[in-house]
């Protein structure tokens, strides 16, 4: 199936119904790799650098934390589609539940093909989520985030199975942070939004 070591069967089947490579979160992450067992698809997963994607029927990447390459898109014979936890384009790249807060850009959730860029491939579905910054904490978005982004996949699981899905380029520049980007003085993402985004602005401007 392919030359990548890494990449390990979570399920074997005789007769699937197909084949899918899920990049990044494993089974105690995300209840998605159970709901796709369920459906009868056989699940390979893996959480490091892949060579290749041959053999699938449909890629998934959710939490994981390496590029692909372009060897590796260019060569693809299935869709290979990403969850992110923001509100595309806003917000691509590292840790955008802090950016939408610090720069009050929309808090969200976008299902998207990957492409050569990073979370700048194809809109297939895409989510605005609502926040009360007075009384959560960065961590708890970040949470409920990645839990909105497995309930838009779920809502639309036998359409992106069947590849029935339909995508359009992202309308607009957004925004796009590096992790390095992140403010040294940020306490921790057990902070209060509201307290500390304040802060923040107010030693910038100081």
């Amino acid at each position: 199936m392919t030359n990548t070591e890494d990449i390990q069967p979570v399920n074997r089947l005789a007769a699937p119904r197909s084949k899918v490579l899920f990049l990044g979160f494993g089974r105690e992450k995300t209840k998605i790799i159970d709901l796709l067992i369920g459906a009868d698809v056989e699940v390979w997963h893996s959480e490091d650098v892949i060579a290749d994607t041959g053999g699938y029927d449909l890629v998934i990447s959710f939490g994981y934390r390496h590029i692909l390459t372009k060897t590796v898109i260019d060569n693809a014979t299935c869709p290979i589609l990403n969850l992110h936890i923001s509100y595309l384009p806003y917000n691509k790249g590292a840790h955008p539940n802090f950016w939408a807060f610090f720069e009050e850009t929309p808090s969200g959730v976008s299902i998207h093909e990957i492409d050569y860029g990073i979370d700048t491939g194809d809109l297939i579905y895409r989510r605005e989520v609502q926040f009360d910054r007075r009384t959560q904490t960065f961590a708890e978005t970040y949470e409920i985030l990645n839990r909105e982004v497995e309930a838009l996949f779920i809502e639309n699981f036998d359409e992106v199975l069947s590849n029935k899905f339909s995508s359009a380029p992202q309308v607009g520049k957004g925004s796009y942070h590096r992790m390095a980007d992140l403010p040294n003085a940020f306490a921790g993402w057990d902070s209060n939004i509201e307290t500390e985004i304040a802060r923040l602005i107010n030693a910038v401007k100081g």
